[in-house]
Formats: structure tokens, sequence, C-alpha cells
């Protein structure tokens, strides 16, 4: 009983929820920097160096393997040992840019809270008692 009790705690507390939104915020995000790279990025890379698909560059290490052939097709080839570093050249650059998005946030977010935590806080307004005590006080100083 104890032990259910505790994780009822565990899993309730903020920390907890805030790192499962921020998993499945994250996930999303990494969706949307997956597009970025894909749809954005690897068509202007293309463009400069003339490599239509980074995913289909690969060596082949062992074997014989026709010049141009698709990297899944060339994979099909018995006997064959395919080092394929295209794919990881994307997802290098998925990281790179998640990475360089995630620091500017979190810096754009520091940044708020620092001058939040610099600007200096009104006074709170007086209550009614200490109105009426401060009137009090006044009209006794007067006498």
């Amino acid at each position: 009983m104890g032990f259910v009790k505790e994780f009822r705690e565990f899993a309730v507390k903020g920390n907890v929820m805030d790192l499962a939104v921020g998993v499945i915020i994250g996930g999303a995000f990494g969706k949307i920097i997956d597009s970025v790279v894909k749809d954005l990025v690897m068509p202007i890379v293309s463009a400069i160096i003339g490599q239509p698909d980074f995913s289909q560059l690969y060596i082949v290490l062992k074997g014989e393997v026709p010049a141009n052939m698709a990297l899944e097709e060339a994979r099909k080839i018995p006997e064959t040992s395919i080092f394929a570093y295209g794919n990881f050249i994307t997802v290098a650059i998925n990281f790179f840019l998640l990475a360089l998005v995630i620091f500017v946030m979190v810096k754009g977010i520091n940044s708020l809270k620092r001058k939040e935590e610099a600007a200096p806080a009104a006074p709170p307004k007086p209550t009614k008692e200490e109105i009426l005590l401060t009137e009090i006080r006044d009209l006794l100083k007067n006498k």
C-alpha cells in the first residue's frame, strides 16, 4: 500500500509532469526540425554540392556493386558489405539544427527571466488597515 501511495506522489509531482510535457513537445519539435532539414536545408545543400539525396551515399567495403545503384538495392546483393554514411550526414545536420534551435530558445527564456528578476518590483499597495492607521497617525501628529 505504501508503494502505491509513494509512486502516486512521485508521478503527480510537478517535475515529473513537466518532464512528460517536455518529452511530448520535444517529440513534436523533433519532427518539425526533421522537416526543416529534409524539406528546406537539404535542397539548398544539394543545390550547392550537387548531391540530390545524402541518404544514398555509401561506400562498398566488400563485394561488387554496379555504379549508381540505389542503397537498398546494393544491400540486397549477397556477399557485400556496405558503409552507408549518407543517412548519418542527414541525422547529424538534423541534430545540429535541433541543438541550435533549443539553445536559442533557452537563451531567450533566460534573458527574459533575467530582465524579470532585474526589474524592481512595485511596492504593494497598502491595505485598508494600513491606510486607516496612517491617517490616525497623521491626525495625532497634527494635534
